[in-house]
């Protein structure tokens, strides 16, 4: 498809933008893993926009619309504790090296 809209553009544009921060999964419920392959994310984006030049004019009107009724990632929606809640308890636990470690190395800690 040759032309897209504002809001194809848009849809592409989120999709993309959760390929780069990893958090775009493939399949159903993301039951694929998580998407590595920039050209597998650009066809997603494509589907998912209704801009695919593979599908039916039919097939992705319906895929429009159903994106359409998608909610955006919120911020705050990644599970667990954020960093600075670890890093809080790294501090009482007295967790030496705890200004240099990362989230993950915080939770490793924490953990153990």
């Amino acid at each position: 498809m040759a032309d897209t809209t504002a809001e194809q553009r848009k849809i592409m544009g989120r999709v993309m933008h959760e390929f780069e921060h990893g958090e775009l999964y493939s399949g159903k419920d993301g039951a694929g893993g998580r998407v590595t392959n920039r050209q597998q994310a650009i066809a997603i984006a494509l589907e998912e926009a209704g801009a695919s030049k593979h599908e039916s004019a039919a097939e992705n009107q319906r895929q429009m619309k159903e994106t359409e009724h998608k909610p955006a990632k919120e911020a705050g929606s990644r599970k667990g504790p954020t960093y600075d809640e670890l890093y809080e308890r790294a501090k009482k636990a007295d967790i030496p090296g705890r200004s240099k470690m990362s989230k993950q190395q915080l939770a490793s800690a924490l953990h153990q």
